[in-house]
């Protein structure tokens, strides 16, 4: 039991040790003394150019042109098979293409799709 109180006792002092340490300004840390490492010092800052943004632009536009024509394929088969479903899909397409740049194939994707289900839903049924 003797040794249980010895062993806090001297727990108890080191934290008091390290309480008067701290709470004591005249052992305060000279800080200029230290140097501390930051990323600042190893990343070097990410500089944002007009040619990073000239290849989004660029990937931008190659991906609405593949849309464009994705949607124009889809409008023009719509005209003879499955004319609602494929020229609602040709629409939907269009409309994504002409988002992402490709204005003149969206536009007639969206155009021929929309023509293929008025035509699909008004003209074919009296054949």
């Amino acid at each position: 039991m003797s040794d249980e109180r010895r062993e806090l006792n001297s727990v108890d002092r080191n934290l008091q040790d390290i309480d008067v340490y701290y709470d004591n300004p005249e052992t305060d840390v000279n800080r200029d003394d230290y140097r501390e490492e930051t990323a600042a010092e190893i990343a070097a800052p990410m500089n944002v150019s007009r040619d990073f943004e000239d290849d989004a632009a660029e990937d931008t536009t190659t991906s609405g042109r593949v849309l464009g024509y994705s949607a124009l394929a889809l409008s023009i088969l719509s005209l003879f098979i499955l004319p609602v479903i494929m020229g609602a899909a040709g629409i939907v397409l269009g409309f994504v293409a002409r988002r992402r740049g490709a204005e003149m194939l969206g536009a007639w994707a969206i155009g021929i799709g929309a023509v293929s289900i008025i035509v699909g839903l008004f003209v074919l049924p009296f054949f």
